[in-house]
């Protein structure tokens, strides 16, 4: 080969390198590098949109968003020592840690000038936001941000959860309405792109904005905030007079589903959710599982009348003393006994024995197809987060002990929102209804109403009235009648549990209860009033009923009901 030849051959060689190369990264790699450039002179950033806003019944906000501002530092911008800086910062607010180790994290954050954006601090109210500004030096910004204020403060705080962050540290709700409609209330992110300098000065306006994202949804609430308002001060002022660790009240439209008020105490701040005891956060009336007790009778009885096994007249023929079941012996609360006590009496008088005569008359299979029928064992279905239930043992595990015990609601759990639903079905004439919190959900072109969702008929008509009848004079006659206002029909039955503790039972730890409806035909409101360990007695008809009675006079009012005796 010619001398000629070969240099041919060596520069058609080199130029088919340089084509391959120009073509690797002009078209292989051409992406890659566009996006390279484009970090380099634009900055992307999201912000969060406007999370909506929650009402009650009447159109009151229960959560509204305010401004807060965050400290970002652009240390590539810095022309003075970073702990100066950080100092400056701590001598300004009060409400900063202005310790040796924070100043020098905060001079940390400012000391690498290869950064253009470091976030200082967070959740800076306006007032601070200004306070910040009078440093005046270029390389401290703001940007401004939204974040969750709530005008009644810890009220209803358990139905409304919290907001707080997920694994990205994106804004997501937690608990209650805030959790399970937080896919409704958040904003879509707003993206926004602007071209910058070589330092990263911002050139004009020369950006973009994603135009399809939207503020979040707005939710309207059944919770009527005057019912709230008089259940949360109510509550306080019980569980405080009583001695109680804790209490809760329940309030319900018995022919709907909707809750009108939920209130557990002792409360949180919303937002204050990071400082306190974790155990707080769950919604008890949603979330705790309780043995009822003696509420429970008027399911046992609403079971046998509907089998057609019992009636309020029937004699109970085993009720002349306790009940012996194997190794166990069952004992009224009182321990008296009553030969030929009935049905109604039983209930009136909360008598253990009548209730396991009634259980014996159904048989184990029948009682529990009735109580599942009632929505033990399985949640209600309520939209909020935080729902759980306590299972029902399978049937094939159940003894005749179990069964027993169960008819006077020990040695069975459920929770407080499916003890009062179950009641519900008494008060509206047999049907079982989803329970459900929210009553709207809204945005600028769309709307979302939430209707009445019937699950299934449990009982009759003619049951639920009678069984009605039975409660109004259990309410009336039973032993808490010294604190009934006897001028309203009240349908309603107490309940004392002794707490279960390893393996037994504590009888010096009760949880009290009422549970009930009124009028007692036609109901406007059923309400369950439990009281976690009262110290001052341990019976339901010293603590939770007079509680209950309390707040149903308040009620009255409120629903306009005329009393029908003077």
């Amino acid at each position: 080969m010619s001398r000629l030849s070969l240099l041919r051959l060596v520069f058609s060689a080199w130029f088919l390198i340089v084509l391959g190369r120009l073509y690797y990264w002009q078209g292989i790699k051409a992406y890659d590098l566009r996006d390279v450039a484009r970090r380099q002179y634009e900055r992307q950033t999201t912000s969060s949109s406007e999370r909506g806003i929650v009402y009650s019944a009447d159109g009151y906000p229960l959560v509204l968003n305010t401004k807060v501002f965050t400290l970002v530092g652009k240390p590539n911008l810095l022309k003075t020592a970073p702990t100066f800086i950080a100092s400056s910062i701590a001598s300004k607010l009060p409400s900063v840690n202005s310790s040796a180790s924070a100043i020098l994290n905060l001079a940390q954050k400012l000391s690498d000038p290869s950064k253009k954006w470091v976030p200082l601090l967070t959740g800076l109210s306006e007032k601070e936001k200004d306070t910040l500004a009078t440093i005046n030096d270029p390389a401290l910004t703001f940007e401004e941000n939204t974040q969750r204020y709530y005008p009644e403060g810890s009220m209803s705080a358990h139905l409304l959860g919290f907001v707080g962050k997920d694994n990205d540290g994106n804004p997501q709700g937690y608990f209650g309405i805030e959790g399970k409609y937080d896919l409704e209330l958040k904003g879509r992110p707003i993206k926004s792109v602007q071209e910058t300098d070589a330092v990263g000065h911002p050139i004009g306006w020369s950006g973009t904005v994603d135009q399809e994202n939207g503020d979040g949804r707005d939710v309207t609430l059944t919770l009527r905030r005057d019912i709230q308002f008089l259940a949360q001060e109510w509550l306080k002022e019980g569980v405080e007079k009583y001695g109680a660790k804790s209490g809760d009240v329940l309030i319900m439209d018995p022919m709907t589903g909707k809750i009108l008020a939920m209130a557990s105490y002792p409360g949180y701040d919303p937002s204050q959710y990071s400082k306190v005891d974790q155990a707080l956060l769950k919604n008890p009336s949603v979330a705790d599982g309780y043995e009822p007790g003696s509420t429970f009778k008027v399911l046992t009885v609403a079971s046998g009348i509907d089998a057609g096994v019992i009636t309020p007249d029937t004699q109970c023929d085993k009720c002349n003393g306790p009940v012996t079941i194997g190794k166990y012996t069952i004992k009224t609360w009182n321990n008296e006994y009553h030969a030929s006590t009935t049905i109604q009496e039983g209930l009136t008088h909360s008598d253990n024995t009548a209730m396991v005569f009634v259980g014996r008359k159904l048989g184990q299979d029948k009682f529990l197809e009735y109580i599942e029928k009632f929505g033990i064992g399985t949640k209600t279905g309520i939209d909020l987060q935080d729902e759980s239930t306590p299972k029902l043992r399978p049937k094939k595990e159940w003894g005749e002990i179990d069964t027993a015990t169960a008819t006077f609601g020990q040695g069975i759990a459920l929770t407080p929102i499916q003890m009062l639903n179950s009641v519900n079905v008494i008060a509206n004439g047999g049907t079982l209804y989803k329970p459900y919190v929210v009553e709207k959900v809204a945005s600028d072109d769309e709307e979302f109403l939430t209707k009445p969702q019937e699950i299934r008929r449990v009982i009759s008509e003619q049951t639920a009235k009678t069984v009605a009848q039975m409660m109004q004079t259990a309410a009336s006659q039973g032993d808490a009648h010294w604190t009934l206002p006897k001028e309203y029909p009240i349908a309603g039955k107490t309940g004392t549990a002794q707490i279960p503790v390893a393996g037994h039972y504590d009888s010096a730890r009760t949880i009290a209860s009422f549970v009930g409806f009124a009028p007692m035909e036609n109901p406007k409101f059923s309400m369950l009033v439990r009281l976690v360990e009262p110290s001052t007695s341990q019976w339901g008809s010293e603590t939770a009923a007079p509680l209950w009675f309390s707040i149903a006079k308040d009620l009255f009012v409120k629903y306009g009901i005329s009393p029908t005796k003077k």
